[in-house]
């Protein structure tokens, strides 16, 4: 899954980047509130933790324009602990959630994956399809028969979108878009690579090809 991460701090955003990343994210950090808002207009996000203190442009500000043009993009707000006037408006302009500086790392991706459970409209802590279960601290994938197989980092990512995505027709710049990030290599046969990767791993029955479409993880395209 691939986040959107908006924070002019040059000691936190690449401190939170690397955090995320250990956490099976692609990450794109920008800091800027103009720069941020365009990434958010024009690229393909899961979600965005939004700094609002940034120069350039306001996260409020950018908050605010990303929901009148309609973006539904799941947000989670970066607030001075003590200013709750920030996340009291934060939240009326769109956020869904917030987090006071300073905050434990635990409890950021607590509430990012809360979040993107709500917005995938998935109660369940644990992804299970298809007689798979992915481990998502450990960042390998269980099989039926309880054997854990480990995961590279884009073998996760990779495997994290389609389990979350079960039954859908997913094109390889849609898997591309939610997998890499912006300056990652997106050539479509480093996709096909992968996908072969994962057959081995996890059986060529669960990933079926669509020639000139996609691909479609545990079922048939819905």
């Amino acid at each position: 899954m691939r986040l959107l991460l908006v924070e002019d701090d040059a000691v936190l955003g690449p401190r939170l980047r690397q955090d995320l990343r250990r956490a099976g994210y692609a990450v794109d950090l920008v800091d800027n509130g103009i720069d941020g808002q365009f990434q958010g207009e024009t690229e393909a996000y899961d979600a965005v933790i939004l700094d609002l203190g940034l120069p350039g442009r306001p996260g409020l500000e950018v908050l605010q324009n990303w929901r009148s043009a309609g973006s539904q993009l799941p947000v989670i707000i970066l607030t001075a602990r003590d200013a709750w006037h920030e996340r009291v408006d934060g939240l009326k302009a769109g956020a869904d959630d917030y987090l006071g500086k300073p905050f434990h790392q635990e409890e950021l991706l607590a509430r990012l994956d809360a979040l993107l459970r709500r917005a995938q409209e998935r109660a369940a802590p644990q992804l299970s399809v298809a007689g798979l279960t992915l481990d998502e601290e450990r960042q390998c994938v269980q099989m039926g028969d309880g054997e854990c197989v480990e995961l590279t980092g884009t073998e996760f990512r990779l495997l994290r979108y389609m389990m979350i995505n079960p039954g859908k027709l997913l094109s390889k710049t849609r898997l591309t878009e939610h997998v890499y990030e912006g300056d990652a290599d997106r050539d479509s046969n480093v996709i096909e690579a992968y996908i072969k990767r994962l057959r081995q791993k996890i059986g060529k029955q669960l990933i079926e090809t669509r020639r000139g479409q996609g691909y479609i993880f545990g079922g048939e395209a819905l």
